[in-house]
C-alpha cells in the first residue's frame, strides 16, 4: 500500500453533459483527497504533449481534436492506492461494456465519449500532474479531518 496522487481527467463529454459535480462527488465520497482542481479549455499542445505515447496511432490527432473541443475539468487526487483505485471507479474504456457501478458503467455510453480519464502508472501520474498542475502551488496539501475515518491509520498510513 502506498499513498499516491494521480491525474483524473474529465472529459468534454462529461462537463458539457453536466456531470462534473456527480463524477467528483464520487471520488470525494470514495475517500480521495482532492488537492487539485481546475476548469479549462487547454490548449492543443497540452493534449498533444499528453497524448504523446499514442502519436503514432490513427486516432490520435481526432483525440487531441476532442479533448481541446470544449473544456476539461483536471483534477489531482490522492489516496492509498489512488491509481490503481481511481482506474477501477472510472470502469472499462467502452462505456457500454463497463461494469455497473462504475463512472462510465453508470453514466456513460460510448467508447469515444466515455467521460474520464485516469493515469494508469506512477509514472504516467507523475508526468501527467506535471503537464495540468505545473506549479507546485497549485496543488494544495492539506489534512482532512476524516481521514481516520477513512482509513486505519495505524495500519494503513504507518
Amino acid at each position: 500500500m502506498a499513498v499516491q496522487r494521480t491525474l483524473v481527467l474529465l472529459k468534454p463529454d462529461a462537463v458539457q453533459r453536466g456531470l462534473v459535480g456527480a463524477i467528483l462527488s464520487r471520488f470525494e465520497s470514495k475517500g480521495l483527497k482532492l488537492l487539485g482542481l481546475k476548469l479549462r479549455q487547454f490548449e492543443p499542445s497540452v493534449f498533444e504533449a499528453h497524448y504523446e505515447p499514442h502519436k503514432s496511432k490513427p486516432f490520435y490527432p481526432g483525440l487531441v481534436k476532442y479533448m481541446t473541443s470544449a473544456p476539461v475539468v483536471a483534477l489531482a487526487l490522492e489516496g492509498v492506492d489512488a491509481i490503481e483505485v481511481v482506474r477501477n471507479m472510472m470502469g472499462a474504456t467502452n462505456s457500454r461494456k463497463a461494469a455497473p457501478g462504475t463512472i462510465r458503467g453508470d453514466l456513460g455510453m460510448s467508447f469515444s465519449s466515455n467521460l474520464v480519464h485516469g493515469s494508469d502508472s506512477p509514472e504516467s501520474a507523475q508526468r501527467e500532474l506535471a503537464l495540468f498542475f505545473g506549479d507546485a502551488r497549485e496543488l494544495v496539501n492539506w489534512s482532512p479531518v476524516a481521514t481516520p475515518w477513512i482509513y486505519n491509520v495505524a495500519e494503513e498510513l504507518a
